[in-house]
Order: structure tokens, then C-alpha cells, then sequence
């Protein structure tokens, strides 16, 4: 995915492969099974060029790492002592970003004034 999100526009199992190549020796076939899984998963869209396919990430790097975030969270049995857990173990650049972006949501407003307002047939009891 980091080469996928670092071209920044739908890339060839070639451009791949020849990417990562300047770093380490990789087999063709390696690379296209790896954007094909990601492609099974979701991760990826394609679509087909010639005989080859064009791959582009399906979401941002960000949108990612929170979706991850979240799952673990969702995932613990106490995600109060999770959290308490993981802000632990930030740095303090990490905690710096982490109170910009408090803030920003903060500016936003709080999470149930960003819902959108229930349809004409549904009322607030039938949320």
C-alpha cells in the first residue's frame, strides 16, 4: 500500500515492481499477487489497460491508519484502558498532533450536532 499511496495515481504491477526493485530484489509475480490481494480486500480498485491492470489506493493513508486504530480500540474488552495504554506510548510530537486534532473536532462541534437531522418520516424516536 505505501508504494500504492506514494505514486499517487492508479500504477502498474510494472511500476511497482521497478519501484521496489531499487531497493531489493522481487519477483513480478509477487508484486502482482500482493496488489491483487489487496484488491480482494478492498484496499484497491483497478481496472484493466491493454492487458494489464492500473491499481489505485481506495483510500487515503490517513483513512487507513484510523480504520486500523478504530478496530483495535473496538477490539478491547476495556477501550478506556486502551486508550489510557496507547496515549502512553505516544511521543510528544504525537501528543502534540493528537490536542491539534482535539481541537479541530472541537471547532467542528460536538459528534451528535454533525448528525444529519431525521428524515421527514423518521422522528427522534425512531432513531
Amino acid at each position: 500500500m505505501t508504494r500504492v499511496w506514494e505514486w499517487n495515481r492508479p500504477v502498474t504491477v510494472r511500476e511497482v515492481l521497478e519501484d521496489l526493485r531499487q531497493d531489493r530484489s522481487i519477483a513480478y509475480t509477487t508484486v502482482m499477487t500482493v496488489l491483487d490481494n489487496l484488491h480482494q480486500k478492498g484496499w484497491v480498485r483497478r481496472e484493466q489497460e491493454g492487458r494489464a491492470y492500473r491499481y489505485e489506493a481506495v483510500s487515503t493513508r490517513a483513512a487507513y491508519s484510523a480504520a486500523l486504530m478504530n478496530d483495535a480500540w473496538s477490539e478491547s474488552d476495556n477501550p478506556a484502558a486502551a486508550l489510557v495504554a496507547f496515549f502512553g506510548m505516544m511521543s510528544a510530537e504525537q501528543t502534540e498532533a493528537l490536542r491539534d486534532a482535539l481541537r479541530v473536532t472541537a471547532l467542528d462541534g460536538s459528534r451528535e450536532s454533525r448528525e444529519p437531522p431525521p428524515g421527514p418520516e423518521e422522528g427522534p424516536s425512531q432513531r
